[in-house]
């Protein structure tokens, strides 16, 4: 697998143009659809956030996104590219964090690294590989294996895997899930800065506080459909503080 084809330039998006947009996406497994009807568009240097309790079908719409999963309808176009014409151009450009680490357990989380590394043609793996280290708290762990790891520590170890060929953007599949506080915190401040720097971020959460602080938009799945969209944190603070996951304001 090739994963460092020339990229479509991030750049010539101006922040008025979406680098993502996401049209009629569907998504069924036999007769039961994990996503309906679901539209929307991501902008350079922001935070989408994707709410939902659990079954909502946020996990089904990272895959599509992230290209591991084909949608049943519907289009998808990634700095104005589809997955059927750039491929590899546009997996150069997302760093994916799923549920599944991608990590080999008998490997130590340096030799992980390494291995991503070298698959995306990073240069000078062994500097950025202790860079991404240093950023995540992982410098006295690359030499552990990823099966001694708790779940937290190999969920931040994925972390680092996702940035290391340093992408425009971020898709992260409830990236908070096993860390602890001070880990949160760290994760904030990395989602924070890499949109600072230019970046985006799309990720989804049922974690209503951790969501707040971090989106710029949000959308509200459930069932497999959008139940709100906000465009504003503060819109975003008003449709989610009056209920629960349970009931959903539409």
């Amino acid at each position: 697998m090739n994963l460092t084809a020339t990229p479509p330039n991030p750049g010539k998006f101006l922040p008025s143009e979406p680098i993502l947009v996401v049209q009629d996406l569907t998504k069924r497994y036999g007769w039961k659809p994990a996503l309906a009807g679901v539209s929307f568009v991501v902008y350079p240097r922001e935070c989408f956030v994707v709410f939902g309790p659990n079954g909502a079908g946020k996990t089904t719409l990272l895959r599509i996104l992230a290209g591991l999963t084909r949608p049943s309808r519907g289009t998808i176009s990634w700095f104005g590219h589809t997955f059927a014409t750039g491929a590899s151009a546009i997996r150069a450009q997302l760093g994916v964090v799923m549920h599944r680490t991608m990590l080999d357990p008998e490997l130590t989380v340096e030799e992980n690294l390494d291995y991503y590394a070298k698959l995306y043609g990073v240069p000078n793996r062994r500097e950025r590989i202790c860079r991404v280290a240093a950023e995540l708290d992982l410098d006295d762990r690359l030499r552990d294996r990823v099966r001694q790891l708790s779940r937290g520590l190999q969920q931040r170890a994925a972390l680092a895997r996702a940035l290391l060929h340093e992408p425009q953007v971020l898709l992260l599949d409830e990236p908070d899930t096993g860390l602890d506080r001070a880990s949160r915190e760290r994760l904030i401040g990395l989602i924070t800065r890499h949109c600072a720097k230019g970046g985006t971020v799309l990720m989804t959460t049922h974690a209503q506080e951790l969501g707040t602080r971090l989106a710029t938009r949000a959308i509200f799945l459930d069932r497999g459909r959008i139940a709100w969209s906000a465009s504003s944190p503060e819109e975003i603070e008003r449709h989610l503080q009056p209920t629960t996951f349970g009931q959903v304001l539409v």
